[in-house]
């Protein structure tokens, strides 16, 4: 969708050079028939041919009945096709900032709004708050794909089979994610985030044999540094919250490398021979409800939830509401992002994002900090941003 925003900039502003182009050339026959008309009847000089005096008098005094009789609207107007020009650079330049803004903004939106609804309305039921986010991102995928709006492939039995190990492991993802944000300030849960990558990181040399460069190493090094230093000097440390949290870098990792092994075979499963990111989202969250339905029942929240008094409260539904569409919103902002800009932009925009959400974190929730806490966690950010630097050399 923005590559086709893009290629009608560019379509745009191809036409209008085409045009002007043509209108100078016709404009300069018109004047050379006027020269070769006046040369002919003799009747500038007596010599029979035009000076250069002449010639530039004819010129003005086309140029200006030309501009008089035509008016405002159908006028050759050299400035309005140049101001033409800059409006459309200026839109074009200012779309990868606005992609961005929007991507960071959804971002620190979601985790904020999972926080509240976890934490603030004390919220016991993770599992069902990803059914009804993974629902109403489902419903949304499939009005827009009605409306044309997006376009996703057609599901068939043997791309759901391909696709099921991914699933399970990102319904997992979802869920120990949920738990440890309970738990866990939305700065630690940010600094731990980083085990990933270094788990990632680890993986993909034993699975595909991709070698990391030593400014990488050393920064997973740092990060492992300030991992270990934020949960030591972490004044509401929750062991259960930490067990979830590393259980999630192991299944976000899990699930990364998994997601690389099961495209090419996903790909084969599909008439058009591949698979846009709109149709994962969705094939994520459509095939993660039933599965959500059963760990519903098996782990007894359909009780509590039916019992308890949060979700009496219509605030309670706007924020699970918002955080719903806020998390599909994520999926199209990284996508149109990454599009308008480079991926080396995009995982730096990444990790630097993880400071506003850190500090706002800290903030809405009045995290208790330590001093020593404080530059744990700046330390974890900082490791962040080296890594993403080292990836990109």
């Amino acid at each position: 969708m923005s590559s086709d925003f893009k290629l009608d900039i560019a379509t745009d502003h191809a036409s209008e050079e085409t045009g002007l182009g043509k209108t100078i050339d016709e404009k300069g026959k018109t004047v050379h028939t006027s020269f070769n008309g006046v040369y002919e009847q003799g009747k500038l000089s007596p010599n029979n041919y035009v000076t250069n005096a002449e010639r530039r008098a004819l010129y003005d005094r086309y140029l200006k009945g030309n501009k008089t009789t035509t008016g405002d609207n159908g006028g050759f107007h050299v400035d309005d096709e140049e101001e033409r020009h800059r409006l459309h650079g200026s839109a074009k330049k200012s779309v990868p900032l606005i992609s961005g803004t929007a991507y960071c903004i959804s971002s620190c939106s979601m985790i904020m709004l999972n926080k509240i609804v976890l934490s603030s309305y004390n919220f016991n039921a993770g599992i069902s708050l990803m059914f009804y986010q993974n629902l109403i991102s489902t419903m949304v995928v499939v009005l827009l794909a009605l409306c044309g709006r997006v376009s996703v492939e057609k599901l068939n039995w043997r791309l759901i089979r391909v696709w099921l190990p991914v699933n399970v492991i990102f319904i997992a993802m979802l869920v120990s994610g949920m738990y440890s944000l309970k738990y866990i300030n939305i700065a630690m849960v940010t600094i731990l985030k980083n085990v990933t990558n270094i788990l990632t990181a680890i993986g993909e040399l034993y699975l595909f044999r991709k070698r990391q460069s030593s400014k990488v190493w050393t920064a997973m090094f740092v990060m492992i540094i300030s991992a270990v230093s934020g949960g030591v000097t972490d004044l509401s440390f929750d062991a259960a919250g930490y067990a979830w949290q590393i259980m999630n870098c192991v299944l976000t990792a899990s699930y990364s490398l998994t997601l690389r092994w099961v495209m090419d075979e996903a790909k084969k499963s599909t008439k058009s021979g591949s698979l846009n990111e709109v149709s994962m989202v969705l094939l994520n969250n459509l095939l993660s409800l039933p599965f959500a339905i059963i760990m519903i029942f098996l782990f007894g929240e359909w009780d509590y939830v039916i019992h308890a008094e949060v979700v009496k409260l219509p605030e309670f539904w706007i924020v699970a509401t918002a955080s719903g569409l806020i998390g599909l919103s994520i999926s199209f902002t990284s996508m149109w992002f990454l599009h308008q800009t480079s991926p080396t932009t995009y995982s730096l925009v990444g990790s630097l994002n993880k400071i506003p959400i850190s500090i706002a974190g800290i903030l809405v929730f009045k995290v208790p900090l330590s001093v020593s806490n404080l530059f744990s966690i700046l330390f974890g950010l900082f490791a962040g941003i080296l890594f993403a630097r080292a990836k990109m050399s």
